[in-house]
């Protein structure tokens, strides 16, 4: 609000600009500083005053602060449309979901309710780490961790590797369209899960994630299970059956065998599948032009402060 004061308790600093600063040129500016590389070497890291005071600041005239602050603030704009879209596209999955099955948790659509997930799917545990191999001969092959497994997606910047015997890799290996969900974690995230796309040419699974294989392939969608299992019907399920210790939450086999599933007609899964992959088309596409912009800034800021532009 106009007319306001601010103030800042210890735990903060404020960088505030001399005359003859653009406030928009030292945001910029200070953008760029990795700060982590300057804080003191304690258990809890602690940027000083003294070191945000030393920093070499580039030297500008007043217009060309404002002809970079102008530059890199519509390149961020295009950066933040991006990712308006791509949030937007999300939105419109769950309204299709929705607007499709209606209130999953009430079943307001009087879909058939008796089905169980043992019904139609195959459901395993992972390799254990750490276990007896009784010197037979291993293989050294990825597997997919806890920490891999998001909510309809992986995370694989970090993928791990175990020694595992012949049998064990053809047991275990993953599937196009299998399932994976989490056996535990933080309450909140029970259910999560994602389907394997063969982001690798061969990879099996820990222990804490189950592997689902849908085994009626005319039942349940291997699509519509990772979004029924995920949706609130799933988080509500997975909540009253978990056990919970010291805010960890886990479920085991018979748990995730006995999951109650809706089961629409399969043309209308089939239906949904190939909208939500029309979705992921154009998610891609936003998700290409985003890393793109986003290199374009981070080129645009380097050019700025170095003189170049």
């Amino acid at each position: 609000m106009a007319g306001c004061s601010v103030v800042i308790d210890n735990n903060a600093m404020a960088a505030v600009p001399k005359p003859g600063v653009d406030p928009g040129y030292l945001f910029r500016f200070l953008q760029t500083v990795n700060m982590y590389s300057m804080t003191a070497s304690t258990t809890v890291p602690a940027l000083r005053k003294s070191d945000l005071e030393l920093i070499p600041a580039p030297r500008r005239d007043i217009v060309q602060q404002r002809r970079i602050v102008s530059i890199l603030d519509k390149a961020d704009e295009l950066r933040t449309k991006r990712r308006q879209a791509l949030a937007q596209l999300d939105v419109l999955a769950q309204s299709l979901f929705h607007n499709m099955f209606g209130n999953v948790s009430l079943n307001d659509r009087g879909w058939e309710s008796d089905t169980k997930l043992a019904d139609v799917a195959e459901i395993s545990s992972g390799i254990t780490k750490g276990r007896r191999t009784n010197g037979q001969d291993l293989t050294t092959v990825p597997y997919m961790a806890v920490s891999n497994v998001q909510d309809m997606s992986l995370k694989l910047e970090t993928v791990k590797y175990i020694d595992a015997t012949p049998e064990e890799i053809d047991r275990l290996k993953l599937r196009k369209d299998d399932l994976l969900l989490t056996e535990g974690g933080d309450p909140d995230k029970l259910g999560r899960g994602t389907l394997w796309a063969e982001q690798l040419p061969l990879s099996i699974h820990q222990n804490h994630v189950f592997r689902v294989r849908v085994v009626r392939e005319h039942v349940i969608h291997p699509l519509f299970l990772n979004w029924i299992v995920g949706s609130s019907r799933g988080k509500s399920y997975f909540l009253k059956s978990a056990k919970q210790t010291t805010g960890i939450a886990s479920i085991n086999m018979t748990q995730l065998k006995a999951f109650p599933l809706l089961v629409p007609p399969f043309r209308l899964q089939e239906e949904f599948a190939r909208r939500v992959a029309m979705i992921h088309r154009l998610r891609d596409r936003h998700s290409d032009q985003l890393a793109e912009l986003d290199a374009l800034f981070a080129s645009l800021q380097h050019r700025a402060f170095s003189g170049q532009l």
